[in-house]
C-alpha cells in the first residue's frame, strides 16, 4: 500500500504539473511493473472517452502492473462551494488489494489569484485502517517530491487555506 501511495504522488504531481498553466488535463493511466519501472498512458480526445479508457486501463491492467492509478480533472464540493481538482484514483494489483480515491483540489491559473494547490482530501481508501493514514499522506508526498520537475511547482502553488 505504500508503494501504491508513492506511485500516485508521483502520477498525481505530473498531473499537478500539467495544470499548473492552465490546460485541462488529459485523462491518464500511470503504472508501475514489478521492477520499478514506470509508465504513463494517455487518453487525449473526447474527456468522457478517455476517462472511460483510463478506467478500463486501470480494471484490465494491461501493463501487468503491482500499482497503477488513474488521474481525471474534475470537480469536488468543498464547504465553501465546488472547485476544480485532480481525481486520483490508485490500486494495488493483483488483485485490488488495495484501493485510494483522493480529490487534489487547485485553483485554475485562469482565476485572479493564479495558481494553486490546496490540501488533498481521501475521499476512499479500502485496505488500510484509518489509523495508518498520516503514513499514507507520508507516502504520497514521498511520490509528490519524486518528481524532479513537478515537485517545485507543487510545493510554490500550495495553499493551505482549504
Amino acid at each position: 500500500m505504500w508503494d501504491t501511495a508513492r506511485m500516485a504522488g508521483f502520477f498525481a504531481a505530473h498531473a499537478v504539473w500539467g495544470v499548473s498553466n492552465g490546460e485541462v488535463l488529459v485523462p491518464m493511466y500511470g503504472y508501475e511493473k514489478q521492477d520499478g519501472k514506470r509508465g504513463l498512458d494517455r487518453f487525449p480526445g473526447d474527456l468522457q472517452a478517455g476517462a472511460a479508457s483510463a478506467h478500463q486501463s486501470l480494471r484490465n491492467n494491461p501493463h501487468e502492473a503491482v500499482n497503477s492509478v488513474v488521474i481525471l480533472d474534475g470537480f469536488i464540493e468543498l464547504p465553501d462551494g465546488e472547485t476544480d481538482a485532480l481525481l486520483v484514483e490508485a490500486v494495488g494489483h493483483p488483485p485490488f488489494d488495495f484501493l485510494l480515491r483522493m480529490a487534489i483540489p487547485y485553483r485554475p491559473m485562469s482565476e485572479p489569484e493564479g495558481f494553486a494547490v490546496f490540501r488533498p482530501k481521501f475521499i476512499e481508501v479500502d485496505g488500510a485502517p484509518e489509523d495508518q493514514f498520516e503514513e499514507l499522506t507520508e507516502a504520497f508526498f514521498e511520490g509528490v517530491e519524486a518528481h524532479e520537475h513537478a515537485a517545485p511547482i507543487w510545493l510554490a502553488a500550495i495553499d493551505h487555506s482549504r
